[in-house]
């Protein structure tokens, strides 16, 4: 019983400090879109400026599924873009937005 109440704090505390992620636009596989939202966590735990973080996941996501990944990550920003079938994601990381596509 104490372990279960202690995974179970532990679990509400990661909770509160995770980053709440809301999905608006997929064009990916769930492994991809899930390698996304990982790498965004990572990057915004490393990094505090947009342009590093959007840095860090293109090349992560140039390294992982080849070249030409392009990021955008910010509050406020319109976009029309190109891109490769299956290679589109656009999602929040709480309240900043994440724009990722491979094209090229």
């Amino acid at each position: 019983m104490a372990e279960e109440s202690k995974s179970g704090v532990g679990a509400v505390a990661q909770a509160a400090t995770s980053p709440k992620i809301v999905l608006k636009s997929i064009d990916m596989s769930e492994k991809m879109r899930n390698d996304a939202i990982d790498c965004a966590r990572a990057a915004f735990e490393k990094h505090r400026l947009e342009k590093e973080i959007a840095e860090y996941i293109k090349k992560e996501f140039d390294k992982k599924y080849g070249q030409t990944w392009h990021c955008i990550v910010g509050r406020n920003f319109g976009s029309y873009v190109t891109h490769e079938t299956n290679h589109f994601l656009y999602f929040y990381v709480d309240s900043k937005a994440v724009l990722l596509f491979k094209s090229g």
